[in-house]
């Protein structure tokens, strides 16, 4: 792999993850549909307008027409150019310091980047989730917030709870991130590496990349899931005169919630939606930026 400065990788990350989500924002718009569908209630006892991935896409269309399948996309690429560009600045320079070559440095290192990578990009991960939940009444799930645009949503989270309630619902982002982050980074880099020393493929093909991010996406996807129907609850939740959740008090709380009263496998719900959409973009976005930073490396090795 090339090196290149951090600096430089927080440009291609936050530029990598940018454009896989222009591709896969349909996928997020589904996924979080089927993660609110029966909020709180036993299955069996709930109305369900999303059945499945292709049913739950003709749904979305049917109400929201097909511009619906890209709903909150403008804050869904300020989510990816905030939360990567600091996930993978904070991994070169674990990466630039010698961190990830000690024993389990690639897990810690991609765990602690995508914590400060979602901290920060929480307050555009929440306008994104109520962004794509709001539908027509018929079709709706969850709590509707009405909001009309990305920065009225801000404006209006600002004007009624304040700074903190811009970070509401962080509690379930950052573990969310950080197991997934772990995932990804530890396994994209461990599996590129064993494929190129199976030889299977030209060590600089492209192929490589993307047979490290189709490995890579099944772990992100198994250990992420849970804490993504989580994060989707606390985001989406209606919140009381305080900017307190009325539903759920924190991730133990919801997560508690969640296994009494919709069962455990609820933690899976849209699991297959929520592959769909993290596969192509785990591939996407390490395969966009395993080939940016290739670029970039030889342009800097040019310039010398």
């Amino acid at each position: 792999t090339e090196t290149v400065a951090p600096a430089v990788d927080l440009v291609l990350g936050a530029s990598a993850c940018c454009l896989a989500c222009v591709f896969t924002n349909p996928l997020e718009v589904v996924k979080t549909r089927l993660q609110l569908q029966g909020e709180l209630r036993a299955r069996g006892t709930y109305p369900r307008p999303y059945r499945g991935f292709f049913a739950s896409v003709a749904a979305v269309i049917r109400a929201d027409g097909l511009c619906g399948l890209q709903k909150g996309l403008a804050a869904g690429l300020l989510y990816q150019g905030l939360m990567n560009g600091v996930r993978f600045y904070c991994y070169s320079l674990a990466c630039q310091a010698g961190l990830t070559q000690q024993p389990g440095g690639t897990v810690v290192a991609g765990a602690v980047a995508g914590a400060l990578g979602a901290f920060v990009g929480s307050p555009a991960y929440l306008v994104k989730t109520q962004l794509q939940a709001q539908t027509v009444a018929a079709m709706a799930v969850g709590h509707q917030h009405h909001h009309q645009s990305v920065l009225g949503a801000l404006e209006t989270i600002w004007r009624q709870q304040g700074l903190a309630g811009l970070w509401r619902g962080v509690g379930g982002a950052v573990p969310r991130v950080m197991v997934g982050s772990a995932a990804q980074l530890a396994t994209f880099a461990s599996a590129k590496a064993w494929v190129q020393k199976q030889q299977w493929l030209p060590e600089d093909s492209w192929l490589v990349a993307l047979a490290g991010g189709m490995i890579s996406s099944v772990a992100v996807a198994a250990v992420m899931t849970p804490f993504d129907v989580v994060s989707t609850r606390l985001y989406n939740q209606p919140v009381d005169g305080t900017g307190k959740g009325q539903l759920y008090g924190g991730l133990a709380d919801c997560l508690v919630k969640i296994w009494r009263q919709e069962g455990p496998l609820a933690l899976y719900k849209g699991l297959g939606p929520a592959y769909l959409r993290l596969g192509p973009h785990t591939i996407l976005s390490m395969l966009f930026w395993d080939e940016l930073r290739k670029l970039a490396g030889r342009g800097l090795h040019q310039g010398t």
